[in-house]
């Protein structure tokens, strides 16, 4: 009788809800800077060894259709907020100084894990506005920062247009070193102190591999086959690479690492000379090339390993996956537009999106409903801008005003059917329209360059 209530009553504990969920993760979120879609071994790169960045993809799952915007900024705010550009009118590059950045009405990724309990830190690139202190990173959420707020700073002295760009916690620091092994190092720093009666919410925005390109000689020595611009991004990926492996390793030795999720991602697609094949174009452009990330999600034992995941994602799906698995709050903010992936990764359930949307602008735009996409140019000149910047005078090379793709027949985007299927053309038409019909203006306030 009693062995009976005993055998019964063990039972049902390990059949209760509470049970048979686990702890909450730590979450560390790579987030690479210009990476190419094809520069990873993981990905069909041959040229640039990445080990450790291989080994955490293969024990995984690769993404092949995550996809995030053209350029910096607007791919790291979809990431804070979980919405696009439309919503949030984050869809350019925040310059230094510029006063604007991402609005202060959005609850951001970290503020959310930090409701719900977690440590949050930064050490990286934030690149969503400095201007005044409520812009900040550690004003947006997060406990801890460390790094840099811009991109294109000099690796070695940190500094942009002639001022440093330095910082802990929002304040500004003076220090030398290679920016790829300070962000590397201060992680590590972060998971050796950290409360483990705490979960970890840690983003490693890396600055590399992102001009200009730099990279101390050590890193070069194994690509004498290689040249120029490609030589030296091969040396910043590969310390890239060691980086994310000390990382890894500080998880291991402080017994984290089997209950930490690591999502690793571009945050756009190549510019020359990184290397985006099959895709067509590059950073900047709403082409393949453009706006599919290389991507992955490791979690020993929660996520199958060894898969390949065709089915489209967006970057804005991370805020509500990643808060969902912390136990946090979806409740109290704007509206989302992400999904909860989750299943995608680990049931292989379906892609819950009806459509993936990218938008350079309310009147630019590109999206993706199934195997078919649509790159729509509104604007009055017809995508014929002239260039500013080092590109004055220069025009820009464009889709066609209109353009409609199938990805799985056509992933390098070579040939428009927007004659051939004007039903379809009109259909997507029509949901763009939709989409882009209630998108604010952009946030920019001033030149963009």
């Amino acid at each position: 009788m009693n062995r009976l209530f005993l055998t019964f009553a063990v039972l049902s504990l390990a059949l209760s809800p509470v049970a048979a969920e686990s702890p909450r993760p730590n979450i560390v979120f790579f987030l690479i800077d210009d990476l190419g879609y094809a520069d990873c071994g993981f990905n069909g790169g041959t040229e640039i060894k990445t080990p450790r960045i291989d080994a955490l993809a293969g024990g995984g799952a690769v993404l092949e259709s995550h996809y995030v915007q053209p350029v910096c900024s607007p791919t790291r705010s979809a990431l804070m907020t979980g919405r696009y550009p439309t919503r949030t009118g984050v869809y350019t590059v925040v310059r230094p100084h510029a006063k604007w950045g991402l609005p202060l009405n959005e609850r951001t990724l970290a503020t959310a894990l930090k409701d719900a309990g977690y440590t949050t830190a930064i050490t990286g690139k934030w690149h969503l506005g400095e201007f005044e202190a409520a812009y900040r990173p550690t004003a947006r959420g997060f406990d801890h920062q460390y790094g840099h707020y811009f991109g294109a700073l000099d690796y070695f002295t940190h500094i942009r247009d002639g001022a440093d760009d330095w910082y802990r916690n929002d304040v500004a620091l003076k220090e030398e070193g290679y920016s790829t092994h300070l962000v590397a190092k201060e992680a590590c720093r972060l998971i050796e102190t950290q409360d483990k009666t705490k979960p970890l919410f840690l983003y490693v925005p890396f600055n590399g591999v992102h001009a200009p390109m730099q990279v101390p000689d050590s890193y070069l020595a194994p690509y004498g086959n290689l040249s120029g611009p490609r030589l030296q991004l091969a040396g910043m990926l590969a310390a890239v690479d060691e980086g994310i492996g000390q990382i890894v390793d500080a998880l291991e030795k402080a017994g984290l690492r089997e209950n930490t999720l690591i999502v690793f991602s571009s945050d756009n697609g190549g510019p020359k000379p990184g290397t985006n094949t099959p895709l067509r174009d590059y950073k900047g452009s709403l082409f393949e090339g453009g706006v599919r990330a290389a991507a992955f999600a490791n979690w020993p034992g929660k996520i199958p390993a060894g898969q390949h995941i065709k089915q489209p994602m967006h970057m804005i799906d991370w805020f509500p996956t990643l808060v969902t698995l912390a136990g946090g709050t979806l409740e109290g903010g704007l509206p989302i537009d992400g999904k909860d992936v989750w299943p995608m990764l680990t049931k292989e359930a379906p892609s819950p999106h009806p459509y993936i949307l990218s938008a350079q602008a309310p009147d630019k735009a590109a999206l993706r409903v199934g195997d078919w996409k649509l790159i729509e140019n509104r604007s009055t000149d017809g995508g014929k801008t002239k260039g500013k910047g080092k590109n004055k005078g220069k025009a820009r090379k464009e889709a066609e005003p209109v353009a409609l793709y199938h990805l799985a027949k056509d992933p390098g985007e070579t040939t428009n059917l927007a004659e051939s299927e004007p039903a379809r053309l009109a259909e997507m038409r029509a949901t763009l329209d939709g989409l882009l019909k209630e998108a604010v203006p952009s946030g920019v306030v001033g030149p963009e360059e």
